[in-house]
């Protein structure tokens, strides 16, 4: 297993180094922000936007659809953010059927509130809103006692005040769970696709998709498990140059401009890529969280403090066929930073109390 751990790890490094050929920045090279949003509480509060954990969490498996297993047979959840006005989440089910194989089908929503219309000259003439949605179906299969596969098809509407567009996408995911389910790896493909309609006639958007690896690894005897995601293999650049930066600006007495070194250039790029996440488990009934993510802390941080920015933090609770998760997400300091949260509910365990009350 920890040998199995190692070459994941190899492998997410090299896939940096050959992807560093192909691609530089990657601000707003996409449409459609909302398929790669982070709903879930627990997902936030291990600091990536998925997770390679198979313990039949239905709240993992929307981004990640070969997650999908039979136990989910019956199973809702919802999910809920706000962040400075901006209103996102999801509500999901599952369904697994004798012959087609487990399914799991969810509404996402954004709404980014609503706001002032004004003409060229800045008269006011009302108000718009501004909201993006997307309907997905998952389905997934376990191949073996190892290996599972899952896809996801989705369909996405998207309206700010008189523009609309529709677009369609898919995923693709495979998962590896050792036998002692200490160790899980997964490869991920996300939002193949492309617009159909665009916002304005003949400009067709590119659709954000991604290319990532994750894995996470448990301790035998401490109910401790470790998350490790490799975001954007696809491309290896993931800098961008602001000429406000500290670090842009030119030395007062030589005139040149201040630029990192090679180690420490390739050191921040690869850390851009990467999200840590620890989870500890008491008493099968809590469970802790604590996530990093150095890209999110790197972007969003204030030139003179950099603070908490990157750290997320949260809590799951499971009561009876109830489980309660909440994260708060800390993009910079101060207050304006996002909630999230999450309950599932196992219906067949509501089920069978109304057959035993009866």
């Amino acid at each position: 297993m920890h040998k199995l751990f190692r070459v994941f790890l190899t492998t997410i490094s090299l896939s940096g180094l050959i992807s560093s050929f192909s691609y530089g920045q990657i601000g707003g090279q996409g449409t459609y922000k909302l398929l790669y949003s982070v709903n879930s509480a627990r997902i936030a509060g291990l600091g990536g936007n998925f997770l390679a954990i198979k313990d039949n969490d239905i709240t993992l498996a929307l981004p990640n659809p070969s997650l999908i297993t039979p136990e989910m047979n019956n199973n809702l959840a919802l999910s809920y953010t706000n962040f400075a006005g901006i209103s996102y989440g999801y509500a999901m089910y599952s369904r697994t059927f004798t012959k087609a194989g487990s399914f799991a089908g969810a509404i996402q929503f954004i709404n980014y509130g609503t706001f002032t219309r004004a003409d060229e000259t800045g008269l006011i003439t009302g108000t718009f809103s501004a909201n993006d949605l997307a309907l997905t179906i998952g389905w997934g299969r376990q191949l073996n006692t190892h290996f599972s596969i899952g896809g996801n098809a989705k369909l996405i509407y998207s309206g700010y005040d008189i523009y609309h567009s529709l677009g369609i996408a898919v995923d693709a995911a495979g998962t590896y769970t050792s036998s002692d389910n200490l160790f899980t790896a997964c490869l991920l493909a996300r939002n193949i696709g492309s617009q159909l309609i665009p916002y304005t006639t003949g400009n067709y958007e590119p659709i954000p998709f991604q290319l990532q690896a994750g894995a996470s690894l448990g301790l035998k005897h401490i109910p401790l498990r470790f998350s490790f995601l490799y975001n954007h293999i696809e491309r290896w650049d993931m800098t961008y140059f602001d000429p406000n930066s500290s670090e842009n600006q030119k030395d007062p007495i030589t005139g040149e401009v201040k630029t990192k070194t090679g180690i420490s250039k390739f050191a921040d790029n690869l850390m851009r890529h990467l999200v840590i996440g620890g989870e500890l488990t008491i008493a099968k009934v809590l469970a802790l969280r604590l996530g990093y993510n150095y890209e999110i802390r790197q972007e969003l941080k204030p030139p003179d403090k950099a603070g908490i920015g990157g750290l997320s933090f949260g809590f799951g609770v499971h009561v009876s066929m109830f489980t309660l998760g909440y994260t708060r997400e800390t993009y910079m300091t101060g207050p304006i930073n996002p909630n999230y949260f999450t309950v599932a509910v196992n219906l067949n365990e509501f089920t069978k109390k109304k057959t035993a009350g009866n």
